[in-house]
């Protein structure tokens, strides 16, 4: 069979619990809570994986996973480097979309809302948890931009491993935290029949309105 045979006959039955307007918590961050631990339990490859979407002011995007590494009712925390393609994007049209997908579970989340940078104490707290060869990374990676050579990159984190020998790594000013502050949140649950069961929350001033969408 060709690939692309596969890739028009693969196909595969949905099945998961049910969801439904009266058993979500009526919170969205607490929905979020209870499905992440639930694909940790299951050891989902990279629980925390955040699909992220930007686009420029021309409207020209661009999308890429990230880790998501915290989140509370503000909103959900990813790092970056501030010079990275994502971050310019970012300081020219803040809307941004996330993206959690658990296929083992049949089920994704979608987050639609505008991303802010965090502040530097929150960042600089995220980054003393790095590893030590992380945080050296982090100073000699120019992010998105054309390099020479692999070597080329490894000679400069031999270098600046050298040149903080016996320092603590202090995190880069130009490398940091974003927040994205929701909108909306859809979470998606695979059903039979592929008749998808979406629930999709709105922000309503200091409450979350929930409908139902069509799969």
């Amino acid at each position: 069979m060709s690939i692309q045979d596969f890739i028009l006959t693969v196909r595969r039955e949905y099945t998961g619990k049910p969801l439904d307007e009266a058993s979500v918590h009526r919170d969205p961050f607490q929905q979020l809570e209870l499905w992440l631990k639930e694909a940790i339990e299951s050891q989902v490859l990279e629980p925390n994986a955040l699909i992220l979407a930007t686009a420029s002011a021309q409207g020209i995007t661009s999308i890429r996973a990230v880790l998501l590494r915290g989140f509370d009712r503000r909103g959900l925390v990813f790092y970056t480097n501030y010079a990275s393609r994502k971050a310019k994007e970012i300081a020219e049209n803040p809307r941004v979309s996330g993206l959690l997908f658990w296929p083992e579970l049949n089920r994704q989340v979608r987050i639609e809302g505008v991303a802010e940078r965090t502040t530097d104490e929150e960042s600089d707290a995220y980054f003393r948890t790095r590893p030590r060869e992380s945080q050296i990374a982090a100073w000699i990676s120019h992010q998105s931009e054309v390099i020479e050579s692999r070597r080329a990159l490894e000679e400069a984190f031999a270098k600046a491993e050298e040149s903080f020998r016996g320092n603590e790594v202090p995190r880069p000013p130009f490398w940091g935290g974003y927040r994205l502050v929701p909108t909306s949140f859809e979470f998606w649950q695979g059903r039979e029949n592929r008749l998808h069961d979406r629930i999709l929350y709105l922000k309503d001033g200091p409450t979350w309105e929930i409908k139902r969408l069509a799969p």
